[in-house]
Order: C-alpha cells, then structure tokens, then sequence
C-alpha cells in the first residue's frame, strides 16, 4: 500500500515538473519528464510494485534467487572446465581418434635444419656512435632553453 503511494506521488510530482518545463517551452524536454513520470503509476497499474514487494520481503523468493545463483555457478563453472578440456567427451574422444590415425614416425616429424649460417654480429662501435648522437640532442634541447 505504501509502495503504490510513493509511486503515484512520484508520477505526480513528475508531472507537475513537466508542466512547468513545458510553460518555460521546453516541450522536448517535457514530453521526456512526462513520460519518465509515468513509468511509476504504470507499475503500480500493472501490478508489478506488488509483486516486487511480495518478492523482497519473502524469504522463500530470496531462497528462490540463491538456488538460481547456485545453478548458474555451476552452469558457468562447468562450461569454463569444459573449454579448457577442449570440448565435451565425445568431441575429445572423436580428436584422440584422429590423432592415432594420423601418427606419424618420429624421425618425421623432428625439423630437419640444413647447415645454417647465423646471423653477423653487431659491431660494437655502432651502439657508442648512437648513444653520443643521442646526448648531443639532449644537450642541444638544454642549450635552447638555458640549462
């Protein structure tokens, strides 16, 4: 009974304000306020304020919303130990299969690597040139702004 007196109060409060936006010529705005005012009576014409108080004060729906929590935990657990198995039984079962069928010799399948050549290494006057360059940036940069 109090929760449909606070929303009527509510969607006549939202409307009041929505005339006034609407004597300012506003009516965009207005229209916007009117409807958002009339949210609250229409839930209470439809009988979802009522249920949603039978609901929150009902220690059986809160039960209720616990073993939907509990089966959605599990849902979600499973699925996730699922993926990271690869698939459901039949699907490992079907790639196992597959993998006995395609064996191949273990002499074919090491990579056969011909005599490689490695690359040149890096002289090692080149990384002393750049960072030299790279101070006499800085010192320039400081040089411009009297440092």
């Amino acid at each position: 009974m109090i929760a449909e007196t606070v929303c009527s109060a509510v969607s006549a409060a939202g409307l009041g304000i929505a005339v006034v936006t609407a004597y300012r010529k506003r009516f965009l705005a207005a229209a916007r306020i009117a409807a958002y005012s009339l949210v609250p009576i229409g839930l209470v014409m439809t009988g979802t304020v009522q249920w949603l108080a039978d609901t929150a004060f009902s220690p059986t729906a809160w039960a209720g919303f616990g073993v939907l929590g509990a089966a959605w935990l599990l849902f979600s657990t499973t699925r996730a130990v699922e993926r990271r198995r690869g698939g459901t039984r039949k699907e490992r079962r079907e790639a196992r299969a597959a993998e006995q069928r395609e064996a191949v010799a273990p002499k074919a399948s090491a990579p056969s690597l011909g005599p490689g050549s490695r690359p040149a290494a890096r002289p090692a006057s080149t990384p002393r040139a750049q960072s030299a360059d790279d101070f006499s940036d800085i010192e320039a940069i400081l040089k411009k702004h009297g440092i």
